[in-house]
């Protein structure tokens, strides 16, 4: 443990520390950074960008009695180092160690575990309101990146904050970027404030005069924001804060402490809504980070600390497949534009951008937007397709129910990191959307189980122009290619071990077919005739599969999404509604938030593996058909009982 760190247990250690001190112990905390980040992997850009700010707050606020959120929770590595987390903190993003966002079960002074952007000033205005009608009357800080007020919660809140006089002070991280670069007429007027130098002249005399003047708390704000107003139309545009009715201050150097402090201070000292406006640089202090054209090291993998150089497995991903695919299409087809939400790169849609830039559109941090503007340019004769991780398509189920589907636009969304995605726990697994998009009319959804599969969906999907489509696909590694032995109706076939009936017929869901094939071989040495197919297509359902379920014994159905209204359920009411009687039972992720680790290890603890699918279909087969029987109607085996969360049994008579 570096000398001065190993000093910090608690935010308190931090006001013993002179100002040398605390420079000494921001160079110890990058250092500590890069080299735990660089065997973990997480998210090192924004926390080296933040030390400074995060130690200058902890000295100035007194958490957890007031509370400091950070909204989207990249930036918490350094608020966990001061906290009392630094000697578990090799064990970052790891199963059943810290995880890389705050986390209310962890300590105290994580007053909530958000991960999704722009919604800190929400919850600060919550908290601000709660602490209130206690008759408590304490600060609450929120710590919001420039990239996430491109969200339009953030300004929903901000709306609401502004008109009251509760103390919320309002941290604006600017560094210029989310994921990629921040874009819009935020940006714009972010840069203004941060790049005119008469602005920055200026505050520099005021700080220095005033740093002279004995007089402290509210009259000394005063004097700072009356002057700023004096000048604001000369220098800077700030007024739009301001015109909401918050207090601005700033810009503020955001690797200063003791310009921060004051800052702080000062906020502090007014007692009502505030915004202090912080410059940062991303990668701060770490040369491979600063000099990251990409994302400044945001997130990622292991890493070469010395170099900075990720150690990537290589190989082909679901992305890049993505990638190379929209771009062949978008040679031929003028009319599909593409559309992503802050992550050009992550996406997979930056090669595209950098072909057909006048048919790309990054909106920011605004899933909602996305979608409703993808309808208009529906409308308007065009194909767009709009690409996001999974879970951030929650975001915006209201816009693709009633602006696209109602609307029966031809839009086409694309669901990176679908499933069980690893590290980043609870919010970042994609595990809501199938269930999601099944009570969606008219939608169709689209789940490839390799390379081919993927690029084929994809054309279909664009084919689609009078309802939306969906083409969703894992972070896993792409895996070998997986060739039907046949197809009936659009179902391939992948494996089977009798031509006509068969005791076990398991529906493999995407990118899941790797281990049912696995699982299919146990379950053939158990005794029992098998039949894999991959319907490829989960809505509408392929009349073709009752054709398969008709020949028997049991369906089984498995997916990396959830199990409660799935694809799983949604074959078996199929099935239900022809009138087929064969008993189903449908695995895949129990409705609960899952914890944070590798993916294998998360899908081993809910039994989404080979030898779990193995074990629990041949428990259900046992169960109805006995043992080596062959397909039978086994109505005297149909009786009640609980499967284990993770599964589904439905047995018809």
């Amino acid at each position: 443990m570096s000398p001065l760190l190993s000093r910090i247990s608690c935010p308190a250690d931090l006001r013993q520390l002179s100002s040398e001190e605390l420079g000494s112990l921001a160079t110890e905390i990058r250092d500590f950074l890069v080299r735990n980040v660089s065997r973990t992997g997480g998210h090192l850009g924004p926390n080296l960008g933040a030390v400074e700010l995060t130690l200058a707050l902890h000295r100035v606020f007194d958490s957890p009695t007031e509370p400091i959120l950070f909204d989207t929770g990249h930036q918490s590595y350094v608020h966990k180092l001061v906290t009392g987390r630094q000697e578990n903190f090799a064990s970052l993003r790891q199963s059943q160690g810290l995880s890389g966002y705050p986390c209310r079960a962890e300590s105290e002074h994580d007053w909530i575990e958000n991960s999704h952007a722009s919604t800190a000033l929400s919850y600060a205005d919550g908290l601000a309101k709660a602490f209130d009608v206690r008759g408590d009357r304490r600060p609450v800080v929120a710590v919001v990146g420039d990239g996430a007020l491109t969200g339009g919660m953030c300004w929903e809140a901000l709306n609401n904050i502004a008109t009251s006089d509760r103390p919320v002070v309002i941290v604006v991280n600017d560094n210029g970027r989310s994921y990629s670069p921040t874009i819009g007429g935020l940006a714009e007027h972010l840069a203004g404030l941060r790049l005119r130098p008469g602005y920055e002249r200026m505050l520099g005399n005021v700080k220095d005069t005033l740093g002279r003047t004995p007089v402290v708390g509210p009259p000394l704000y005063g004097a700072l924001h009356g002057l700023k107003r004096g000048m604001k139309d000369l220098l800077a545009p700030q007024g739009m804060f301001e015109d909401l009715g918050l207090k601005y201050m700033g810009p503020v150097d955001g690797h200063d402490l003791a310009a921060l402090e004051h800052a702080f201070s000062l906020a502090k000292q007014f007692e009502g809504p505030v915004l202090v406006h912080c410059v940062t640089r991303k990668g701060y202090g770490y040369a491979p980070a600063e000099n990251h054209q990409a994302d400044h090291m945001h997130g990622g993998g292991a890493f070469d600390p010395e170099t900075g150089e990720f150690l990537s497995k290589g190989g082909q991903t679901w992305s890049g497949v993505f990638s190379d695919e929209i771009v062949r299409i978008g040679a031929v087809r003028d009319d599909v534009v593409a559309i992503t939400a802050a992550m050009l790169d992550p996406v997979g849609l930056g090669a595209f951008a950098a072909e057909y830039p006048h048919r790309c559109f990054d909106v920011g941090i605004a899933e909602q937007h996305a979608l409703t503007s993808a309808a208009g340019m529906a409308a308007a004769g065009l194909h767009p397709v709009i690409a996001l991780y999974a879970t951030f398509l929650n975001r915006a189920f209201d816009q693709l129910l009633m602006d696209v589907a109602l609307h029966k636009a031809g839009v086409t969304l694309v669901l990176d990191r679908a499933g069980v995605t690893g590290e980043d726990g609870a919010s970042h697994h994609g595990m809501w959307d199938i269930a999601m998009l099944g009570i969606v009319p008219g939608l169709h959804l689209a789940v490839p189980r390799d390379e081919p599969t993927l690029r084929a969906a994809l054309g279909e999907c664009l084919a689609i122009d009078d309802a939306p489509s969906v083409l969703r696909y894992p972070k896993t590694p792409l895996g070998a290619d997986i060739t039907a032995l046949r197809s009936v109706g659009g179902i391939d076939v992948l494996a089977e071990t009798a031509s006509g009936p068969v005791d076990v017929l398991l529906v493999s869901v995407g990118a899941m077919a790797p281990d049912v094939l696995d699982g299919a071989e146990r379950i053939g040495e158990a005794g029992y005739t098998v039949r894999v197919i991959d319907p490829r297509w989960v809505s509408p359902v392929p009349p073709a599969l009752t054709d398969f379920a008709a020949q028997a014994g049991v369906l089984i159905t498995v997916e990396d999404g959830v199990v409660v209204n799935g694809a799983g359920s949604r074959f078996a009411q199929y099935l239900g509604e022809q009138g087929l009687t064969v008993p189903t039972r449908e695995i895949g992720i129990p409705v609960s938030f899952l914890e944070h680790g590798k993916v294998a290890e998360v899908r081993a603890v809910i039994g989404l593996t080979p030898q779990g699918i193995s074990r629990r279909a041949i428990e259900f087969a046992a169960a109805v058909l006995g043992r080596g029987d062959g397909p039978t109607d086994g109505d005297e085996l149909f009786s009640a009982g609980h499967a284990p969360a993770q599964d589904t049994d439905r047995r018809r008579e």
